[in-house]
């Protein structure tokens, strides 16, 4: 597994930075399309449009529906010197467009395999929504291609730019826990929020609740325990939500709740909690080592008029945030999507673009944050808990894992 990222930035020093920007910034250096104009392509364009490094140049998506509220929204908060993007016919025509920098996928979960496998051989940098896939061999196999491409493949693993992780991640990097023994995470939310097609209510659509909604969180806490997982026990079901939920006369199969305990090859333990059936919006990570705790937490909502709260506790002696403390970004980057995580996530594209290193999430480090949703999954279905190494020679992984790309 890779280490923990680098985080050269503190939330606290990202956010002393954004308040002294001006935002959007002025003359956009590259030219982004927009791949699916539903809930997160609007939030990319936004958030593209008010960090100001690049322009969406263009949208596509088969729903003309999708694209004229892309457009409305668009009008209502972007400069007005700004063009609005060009609605195009085809991905040809994105491949094509020598104005196109960069292509963000934005689509539903079970297109994001066949829009890459399309999109990878323009050559064109491409950011590709989580999950990557929604089965673990077509995860695989855009690795593959990505190894292969010459324009990098960037994951939407947001969470890992939100400010709590950000100092989380920066407290583990800087040694301050000592060796990290054991890492528990939660989230508790109200139930998934409509689709187009409503594709997120079923398995084969969307890969499965602990696939779709939960790679970030196993992506989080395969970074903090800087190694391979070995064994996973999950338990988990369907509670409450979409119970009696039909469409085109298929009903309903997520998952609403799980329990997902990890071991990892190098003694870490780790859990994970799920509730989908709660009321407002709350997320915790403990990490504990030998030298004492840190505690992340965001408590937020779906009522866009409020803003989110993100603190760090860091139960070390002499550390700066032993008390609680607030590290929410400024308002305007917080209200701007998913807390201020897709602004720096955006960042991170365009400084690739640039040639920089980054933060950002690799097709390994998604395609490992799937298999241990996938495995969690396998031991919700079988009762009994899953063997990684036997779990990714059954699926023909094995290989696949020890690539980089």
């Amino acid at each position: 597994m890779s280490a923990v990222p680098f985080y050269s930035e503190s939330a606290a020093a990202r956010r002393a930075r954004v308040e002294a920007m001006a935002l959007p910034g002025p003359n956009p250096q590259f030219g982004l399309a927009i791949i699916g104009a539903g809930m997160i392509g609007r939030e990319h364009l936004r958030v593209a449009t008010l960090l100001g490094r690049a322009r969406v140049i263009g949208l596509y998506d088969t729903e003309p529906t999708s694209v004229q509220r892309s457009l409305a929204d668009f009008a209502t908060y972007a400069p007005t010197s700004l063009a609005p993007p060009r609605v195009y016919a085809s991905l040809e025509e994105i491949c094509a467009d020598p104005a196109v920098d960069g292509i963000f996928v934005c689509t539903p979960n079970f297109t994001h395999h066949d829009l890459a496998v399309q999109l990878l051989p323009c050559g064109k940098p491409l950011f590709v929504e989580k999950p990557m896939a929604t089965t673990l061999a077509d995860a695989a196999h855009l690795l593959e291609l990505a190894a292969s491409n010459t324009g990098f493949l960037q994951l939407g693993m947001q969470y890992r730019f939100k400010a709590q992780y950000v100092e989380a991640f920066k407290a583990a990097r800087e040694g301050a826990l000592g060796n990290i023994k054991t890492i528990s995470m939660s989230e508790y939310r109200p139930p998934f929020l409509d689709k187009v097609g409503q594709w997120n209510k079923f398995n084969r659509f969307s890969g499965g609740t602990l696939v779709e909604k939960c790679c970030h969180y196993f992506d989080l806490i395969n970074l903090m325990a800087q190694s391979e997982p070995h064994r996973v026990y999950a338990t988990g079901g369907q509670a409450v939500n979409f119970r009696d939920f039909e469409q085109d006369g298929e009903r309903s199969d997520i998952d609403d709740h799980a329990f997902v305990i990890i071991d990892y090859a190098n003694g870490v333990r780790a859990s994970f909690t799920l509730n989908m059936f709660a009321q407002e919006l709350y997320e915790e990570m403990i990490v504990t080592g030998e030298h004492g705790r840190l505690l992340a937490t965001e408590h937020s909502t779906f009522k866009r008029e409020e803003a989110s709260r993100a603190t760090i506790q860091v139960e070390v002696t002499g550390h700066p945030y032993y008390q609680p403390s607030v590290v929410t970004y400024p308002a305007v980057i917080e209200r701007s999507g998913h807390h201020g995580a897709t602004f720096f996530e955006h960042e991170a594209f365009i400084d690739r673009l640039e040639g920089k290193a980054t933060d950002a999430a690799t097709p390994l480090q998604g395609l490992w944050a799937i298999i241990v949703a996938s495995a969690a999954q396998a031991s919700i279905a079988g009762g009994e808990p899953v063997s990684i190494p036997d779990f990714l020679i059954a699926n023909r992984l094995h290989r696949a894992t020890k690539e980089t790309a």
